[in-house]
């Protein structure tokens, strides 16, 4: 069984950074492709980010292309999410689990709240 715990989120201005982490307990890390997700109120989950088992696929929501950067420690069974140029519209809900087609039904955590001002 797998545990998502999400940390890093906060009120930052437009236009500010931030770096959210997302650690994993539980066996088979290393061998999951893992993703980002975002939820704002009255919204649907959606994908943010993901990547696969060593890096080397990384896909992006065109939202948030030229602007996220995610990557992994597998080592350290750790997720990050690095937010630069975040804008109001970035305001959600960040949650991580493993990266597969559609959204997944289980193992979420209690996610992050990333705010972004005006």
């Amino acid at each position: 069984q797998v545990q998502f715990v999400e940390s890093g989120g906060g009120l930052v201005q437009a236009g500010g950074s931030l770096r959210v982490s997302c650690a994993a307990s539980g066996r088979g890390f290393s061998i999951n492709a893992m993703a980002w997700y975002r939820q704002a109120p009255g919204k649907q989950r959606e994908l943010v980010a993901g990547i696969s088992t060593r890096g080397q696929q990384i896909n992006y929501a065109d939202s948030v292309k030229g602007r996220f950067t995610i990557s992994r420690d597998n080592a350290k069974k750790t997720v990050y999410l690095q937010m630069n140029s975040l804008k109001p519209e970035d305001t959600a809900v960040y949650y991580c689990n493993i990266w597969t087609s559609g959204i997944p039904g289980h193992y979420w955590g209690q996610g992050t709240q990333v705010t972004v001002s005006s």
